[in-house]
This record gives C-alpha cells, structure tokens and sequence, in this order.
C-alpha cells in the first residue's frame, strides 16, 4: 500500500501541533483513491505503566482531571488511569515510563513488560501508546508521587484489588482507554489467556 501526500500545512504549532494534509492512497484494487483532505493532530508518543501487585492481586492508579473529560462529561473530570507520560525525543519509551512512575505514583519497579504498542485513535491523531506492566513488590514505594506541581498535576494515587478495578470499567466509572486495556490485559494474563 503507497499514500501520495499532496498538500501538507502547519495549522497550529504550539506544545502540540496540528496540520491539514491533502493525499491520496491505494486502495485494495490497486487504484488510487480520490485527493481527500484530513487533520492530522501531532500528539506524538505516550509511555503508559499498569503497576500490579501479583502477592495482593491489585493494581495501583492514579487519579487526575483532565479538561476534555470535563468537558464531555457535564463537570466531571477526574479519571482513574495508569501512569502514563509523553515520550520526548531524546528519552525512551521505557526511560519515560520509569520516570512517570515516581513522578506521579511514588514508585519504582526492578523490570517493565511490554505489554503492547497501540494507536488509541488513529483517525485523526498520531499518538502511539507504549503500553508496559510493572510489578509491585515490598519497596516498590519510593515517594509520595502526585505529579509535578510546575505542570500542574494534581494526582492522587489509588490502590484497587484487581476485581474491583474491572468492576468499576464494566460500571463506566474507569473511561480511559489505555487503563481499560491494560486492565484487561491483566485479568486475561490471571486466568492464562495472555
């Protein structure tokens, strides 16, 4: 498959970006597809941390507003989500996620799982999510976490038992996708399936 970029502009070039592209691509009869326009939004790579204690069988998340969930869900915007943060260039996927861990959770762990890489919309934005899973073992605790004041994080850290967890996804209470998919990565990897 080939896409032809036609037309590419820079709409908005701030912390994040945005561009209007024009291309066209092949389709699966080998034809190229009409020039269409589509927004492109530039949110680049995340590095997202499920903690688990395996002895206890919970996990550890972290509770944070987030404007759009504000906005969408009539003044609620505090979401239960794992530790997650944005992957600059000079750093790692991994190096970012280790640093997340103490900034926002106050914790460490000895080995990080790749659990998957996935686009959570690919439609319309760029971000590729890291997704990892970390084991919580006694000392795993280094600080209080709550995030970084200077970027106005304001978090608080949440231990669940597993089960408690999937209910309050199944309740719509956790509405976060790369939580609900590490969630459930988890609950698939107890019963052997992962």
């Amino acid at each position: 498959m080939r896409a032809e970029v036609i037309e590419r502009q820079r709409e908005y070039d701030g912390f994040f970006k945005l561009d209007s592209v024009v291309l066209r691509y092949e389709r699966f009869d080998g034809t190229m597809s009409p020039a269409i326009r589509r927004l492109l939004f530039e949110r680049g790579d995340s590095a997202a941390v499920v903690l688990y204690d395996p002895i206890r069988d919970e996990v550890l998340l972290v509770e944070q507003f987030r404007y759009p969930a504000y906005v969408r869900e009539d003044g609620d915007g505090w979401l239960l989500e794992v530790v997650a943060g944005v992957v600059e260039e000079e750093r790692t996927a991994e190096q970012v996620a280790r640093a997340e861990l103490i900034e926002e959770a106050g914790c460490t762990v000895d080995r990080l799982e790749h659990i998957a890489t996935f686009y959570a919309s690919p439609g319309a934005c760029s971000e590729r999510i890291h997704l990892y899973l970390g084991y919580l073992a006694p000392g795993s605790r280094v600080g209080s976490g709550g995030g970084l004041s200077e970027h106005g994080e304001d978090i608080r850290v949440h231990r669940l038992p597993l089960d408690e967890a999937h209910s309050l996804v199944r309740q719509g209470v956790i509405r976060d996708a790369k939580t609900i998919v590490a969630l459930q990565h988890l609950l698939l990897r107890r019963r052997g399936e992962a």
